[in-house]
């Protein structure tokens, strides 16, 4: 057996796999993907998406950005809408059976995400394709084959089946069909790398396994973290108000990137900006030796806020937010939301929650501590409070949280 040791990376492998290395979670296997990058030929990129909602946030374009480096570096890549799987469902991180989605509305969530990943990808470069393409016309048959590739113990091994087992809670048996026919899409593109949320680092695998069984060399699988979402501690999710969609306005967006902290800023930095690894290391330099960081953050979302609504927009928006919030003026597009009681007053720290200006009650309440909260029936109005035992009435109220966060609240009789 012949131990030769494969020979120096140039200067531009080497470069291409410090970026596409950049910010992820795991690479399996790191070698099989310099052996594959070493042959000079351009790899076949896959990542999957359901259409189970038809807005996509900046936690969704953690994987798209990643899609975006490979394609810069002439690599094939295939934005891959599950509109088969996303009729089945999938289970990944759940702890119940999701409900599987009807065929208009994978129609309609999909036209969505055709118009907003083209602000990231290159449309010239991108290939969508959808993975009925292929299970469409697969007969049941050929469903058995796929699901006799796998064991019911090694489905069990998948944590949130596992949770679910231990406690006695139902799995339908289209959960299991899940991995498989998303480690089957793996085979029919014929993929070199898979991109996907540590939350599918099984499902990647099962995509490996099933390329073997088919005779064909496994592909490499590569997750990316969940990014944080502007709280800092949960993943971004809109039911838990602490994301940035990006198809918000501009001033909207600025706003809320500028409310994360001086820490997620980086993490932020990493995952989500395109400028180069070695500009980022000055930038954090430049803020250890005592430069301001509110100042780097401004060019985090300046540079946000262009990709998403052009060139010149981030600028203008930065400029927005320094007359509203640095000068003290409370924006004119509050969001609002109406809450009811049966007359008895609603305590603040559920108002915020319920608002989603908090993910939790346990945040609402460290806020007031920080006295970080005001309260007011007109912005004139608003007024700092400490106590937790504050309450609401009936009526209509602004409430501030931190800097940046503002809603209406009215509360009504239920």
């Amino acid at each position: 057996m012949s131990n030769s040791v494969s020979p120096p990376l140039s200067a531009a492998l080497a470069e291409q796999l410090a970026e596409l290395n950049r910010g992820t979670a795991e690479v399996l296997v790191g070698a099989e993907l310099e052996r594959k990058l070493r042959r000079g030929k351009p790899l076949r990129i896959k990542a999957g998406f359901d259409p189970t909602a038809p807005d996509l946030h900046l936690g969704h374009t953690v994987l798209i950005n990643k899609m975006r480096q490979f394609q810069q570096y002439g690599h094939e890549v295939t934005f891959l809408i599950g509109d088969f799987t996303g009729m089945i469902g999938d289970p990944s991180g759940r702890n119940a059976t999701r409900p599987p989605l009807t065929r208009e509305q994978i129609e309609a969530n999909a036209s969505t995400y055709r118009q907003q990943i083209f602000k990231i990808l290159d449309p010239e470069r991108t290939r969508i394709d959808f993975n009925s393409r292929w299970f469409g016309a697969m007969n049941a048959a050929g469903l058995i084959e796929i699901a006799a590739q796998h064991t019911v113990a090694r489905m069990l091994e998948r944590d949130d089946f596992a949770k679910r087992y231990k406690a006695n809670q139902p799995i339908a048996i289209h959960e299991f069909l899940y991995p498989l026919v998303q480690g089957y899409d793996s085979v029919a593109l014929k993929s070199d790398v898979e991109l996907g949320g540590t939350d599918q680092k099984f499902n990647l695998l099962v995509g490996r396994q099933l390329q073997e069984h088919h005779g064909q060399e496994p592909q490499v699988v590569i997750t990316m973290p969940l990014l944080e979402g502007l709280d800092g501690v949960n993943k971004m999710s809109k039911s838990l108000g602490n994301y940035v969609g990006i198809d918000e306005p501009a001033d909207a967006q600025f706003g809320k990137l500028m409310s994360i902290s001086d820490e997620l800023m980086w993490r932020y930095f990493e995952l989500l900006s395109f400028r180069p690894l070695g500009e980022l290391a000055r930038m954090r330099r430049a803020v250890a030796d005592g430069g301001n960081p509110r100042d780097v953050k401004f060019e985090l979302a300046i540079e946000l806020v262009d990709r998403f609504h052009g060139h010149g927009s981030g600028s203008a928006a930065r400029d927005t937010f320094v007359a509203r919030f640095q000068q003290g003026v409370v924006p004119d597009d509050i969001g609002s939301v109406t809450l009811t009681t049966d007359g008895a007053p609603l305590r603040l720290a559920n108002v915020l929650k319920s608002a989603g200006l908090v993910p939790s009650t346990s945040d609402a309440n460290r806020m007031i501590d920080q006295g970080a909260v005001r309260v007011g029936a007109t912005a004139e109005s608003l007024e700092k409070l400490r106590g937790r035992d504050h309450a609401l009435a009936e009526g209509k109220h602004l409430l501030q949280v931190g800097k940046h966060r503002f809603k209406w609240v009215e509360i009504k009789r239920g």
